[in-house]
C-alpha cells in the first residue's frame, strides 16, 4: 500500500491494507509501551509519543537497551507527530483521553484512530468497569474526533506478555468499528502481530461491553495469578 501525500493509509494494488508507521499517542505508560515495542518488533516503523517528547524518548531509550538484540525502529516524539502517522493508537488513561485527542483533531483528521483505552476503577480488590455516558471510550473519543474513524481494539491483551518480546503471543483481538475500511485497517494493524487474530465484533455499539470484560479478565489474572488472554473456538480458518 502506498501512503497518501499527508502520509495517511493507503492501499496495495491487491486492494488490501499494508500500514509501514504507525502512531502511538500516550505511549508512554504500560500498555503503550508494550503495544510500541511489540509493532516494532514485528516490523513496523513506530512513533511513540507523549505530551513530553524528552519522556517518549527515554522510554525509547529504555526499550531499546532493554531489547538490545532486535532491531526496534522506534522513535519518541511528542503526541502530535505521532497523530500524523498511517494508523494511529490511543493508549491514554481513560480520564485524558477525549482531552488529548480533542486537542489533535486537525492532525487525526481522516485517520483511523485506534482506542485501546479502558474505563477502570478499583473497589476494594477488584476492579469495575466504568461506563461513560455514550456507552464506551471508543464513542467518546468518536465524539470529539467527527473527521476520524475511531476504531477499539487491543483491550485484552495483558501487557506484562504483550511487552514481553520473548513471549509468544496466541490471542484474538476484538475489533469494533463504524466502518469496513477502519475494521480492515485495524485488523491489518492486530495481524501484523505473529500470533494475533483480529475478529471484527461489530460497530462502536458493542465497544462498551468489549472494554468491560477487560475488568473480568483482570479480576482472573488477580485471582489466579495469570496473564489470561481471549481466544474464541469455533471460527473457521479465514472467518475472521
Amino acid at each position: 500500500m502506498a501512503t497518501t501525500g499527508d502520509g495517511q493509509a493507503g492501499d496495495d494494488k491487491a486492494g488490501g491494507p499494508q500500514i509501514r508507521r504507525v502512531g502511538v499517542i500516550g505511549g508512554t505508560g504500560p500498555a503503550g509501551r508494550a503495544l510500541a515495542a511489540r509493532l516494532a518488533a514485528s516490523g513496523l516503523e513506530v512513533h511513540l509519543g507523549s505530551r513530553s517528547p524528552e519522556r517518549a524518548e527515554e522510554v525509547v531509550a529504555e526499550l531499546r537497551d532493554r531489547w538490545s538484540g532486535r532491531d526496534l525502529r522506534m522513535h519518541g516524539v511528542a503526541n502530535l507527530d505521532a497523530a500524523g502517522a498511517d494508523i494511529v493508537v490511543l493508549a491514554t488513561p481513560f480520564e485524558a483521553a477525549a482531552e488529548t485527542a480533542a486537542g489533535l483533531a486537525d492532525a487525526l483528521s481522516g485517520r483511523v484512530v485506534v482506542s485501546m483505552v479502558n474505563a477502570l476503577t478499583r473497589v476494594g480488590r477488584e476492579l469495575h468497569a466504568l461506563v461513560p455516558a455514550l456507552g464506551s471510550v471508543a464513542a467518546t473519543v468518536q465524539s470529539v474526533l467527527p473527521r476520524s474513524e475511531v476504531t477499539a481494539a487491543f483491550q485484552h491483551l495483558p501487557a506484562k506478555h504483550l511487552g514481553d518480546l520473548d513471549h509468544e503471543l496466541v490471542a484474538d483481538v476484538l475489533v469494533c468499528a463504524p466502518s469496513p475500511r477502519s475494521a480492515t485497517e485495524t485488523a491489518a494493524l492486530v495481524e501484523s502481530v505473529p500470533g494475533l487474530r483480529a475478529v471484527k465484533a461489530g460497530s462502536l455499539a458493542s465497544a462498551g461491553p468489549v472494554e468491560a470484560l477487560t475488568a473480568v479478565l483482570v479480576n482472573v489474572n488477580i485471582r489466579y495469578r495469570a496473564h489470561v488472554a481471549v481466544r474464541l473456538e469455533g471460527l473457521r480458518a479465514g472467518d475472521a
